[in-house]
C-alpha cells in the first residue's frame, strides 16, 4: 500500500492535512497509520525542539544527522505497514530534513547521497502544499504566538522553498504534486482527495 507525504513549509497544514487525510481513509474502510516528523515524543525530537527554540546550537552537519534518525526511526514501520496493507500518511519526511538543512548550509548533492545510503523508502505520492513565506509567518503567528528559530525566519522559509523546488524538479523521493496552499482548507481537501481518487483508484 502506498506511503503519502504531505510536505511544505512551516503553516502549510501538514498536521490538519495529514489528520483529514487519516480520517478520509478510515471512511473509505482503507486501514492507515499516521506518522510525524519530527517526533517530539522521541528523545532526538526533542533534542531537535530544543534546537528549534535556541537552546543550544549546532551544525548543519549534525542537524541534518539527527533529523534523519528522527525519520529513519520509523523505516520498519513504513516497509511493514505498506506488506500488510496499509497506507502510510507521514506528516513531513526526509524529504523535509533536505530542504530545511539545505536551507541551513547542508550540501543538497550531500544530502540526496545519504539519503540513498541510509535506504530511505520511497513514497508513492509526495503532496507539497506551497504557500508563501508570508502567509506561513502569520499562519504560525495565529497559531502559537512565540516562533522558532525557523517559523520567525522569512529570508530562511524563502530558502527552504527554493530547496523544495529543486527536489520537485528531480523527483526526490518519489513523485511530487504541487497544490495551491493558499486556498481555504476545504478546498485544498477536495484537491487532495481528487488527487489521490484519481492516483490511487479509491471510491
Amino acid at each position: 500500500m502506498p506511503l503519502i507525504v504531505i510536505e511544505g513549509i512551516d503553516g502549510c497544514g501538514g498536521e490538519t492535512h495529514s489528520n483529514f487525510l487519516r480520517d478520509w481513509l478510515t471512511k473509505k474502510g482503507l486501514k492507515n497509520i499516521r506518522i510525524e516528523s519530527p517526533n517530539n515524543s522521541t528523545p532526538v525530537g526533542q533534542t531537535y525542539d530544543k534546537y528549534l527554540h535556541e537552546k543550544f546550537n549546532m551544525e548543519s552537519d549534525a542537524i541534518f544527522l539527527l533529523c534523519a534518525c528522527d525519520v529513519i526511526m520509523n523505516k520498519s514501520l513504513i516497509e511493514n505497514a505498506r506488506k500488510e496493507g496499509v497506507f502510510v500518511i507521514a506528516d513531513r519526511y526526509i524529504t523535509s530534513t533536505i530542504a530545511y538543512q539545505g536551507a541551513n548550509g547542508f550540501s543538497f548533492d550531500k544530502a540526496l547521497k545519504l539519503v540513498d545510503l541510509m535506504e530511505f523508502p520511497k513514497a508513492d505520492a509526495i503532496l507539497y502544499i506551497g504557500i508563501s513565506p508570508d502567509t506561513s509567518m502569520k499562519r504560525k503567528q495565529k497559531e502559537k504566538g512565540s516562533l522558532d528559530k525557523h517559523e520567525k525566519n522569512e529570508q530562511f522559509l524563502a530558502k527552504v522553498r527554493e530547496f523544495y523546488k529543486k527536489e520537485i524538479e528531480k523527483s526526490v523521493l518519489g513523485e511530487w504534486f504541487v497544490i495551491d496552499g493558499e486556498k481555504s482548507i476545504e478546498k485544498i481537501q477536495e484537491d487532495i482527495t481528487r488527487l489521490l481518487s484519481e492516483k490511487f483508484g479509491i471510491k
